[in-house]
């Protein structure tokens, strides 16, 4: 009788570890979505350090009584640049974005914005990251909506185009401005 190596064994039994893995993931509510502490709590703080030559964050943008939008972003991410045209839009259309330059370089930041155009009513300059940390961002762009007493109401992972935008976001800041 042919003795079995367990290292024979051990390839099927992970590949049916990650195939019920699998399984059960396209069963989640929002398969697309990624869970965020900060849904329904106060907005974690936001360093006040500003990028160069632009306005300053102060913690009181967020208590404003209206809602506001906390994006978080980097000139050498193309997913970043592909949603700057909608971020211009919402800015035009009078909503207020808090810009959070994280990861970056600041000679690359401020000339990114000074080609393409400042949505941002303040931009936070966070080069090592910590802000970004401290919201539980995973990369950018990731937009937070936070409504006008400071609460964090929704967390979208990934650039504002296209149908997830139109699907999730969109409905999602419609809400938070109707309230």
């Amino acid at each position: 009788m042919a003795k079995i190596s367990p290292l024979m064994i051990l390839p099927p039994v992970i590949f049916g570890a990650f195939a019920v893995m699998a399984y059960v993931g396209m069963f989640r509510e929002d398969p697309q979505g990624l869970p965020s502490t900060r849904i329904g709590q106060p907005a974690p703080p936001i360093t006040e350090v500003p990028l160069t030559d632009y306005t300053a964050f102060s913690p009181e943008m967020l208590t404003t009584g209206e809602v506001t939008l906390v994006n978080f972003w980097a000139s050498w991410c193309p997913p970043c640049r592909v949603e700057h045209p909608k971020l211009l839009e919402m800015q035009a259309e009078g909503m207020q974005i808090i810009g959070v330059n994280i990861r970056d370089q600041e000679g690359n930041a401020s000339k990114y914005l000074e080609e393409d155009g400042n949505p941002f009513a303040a931009v936070p300059f966070d080069p090592a990251g910590r802000t970004s940390i401290d919201w539980g961002v995973t990369a950018p762009p990731e937009t937070f909506i936070v409504d006008g007493d400071g609460t964090v109401l929704f967390r979208f992972a990934g650039p504002l185009v296209g149908s997830d935008y139109e699907q999730r976001f969109a409905p999602a800041l419609e809400r938070a401005l109707a309230n």
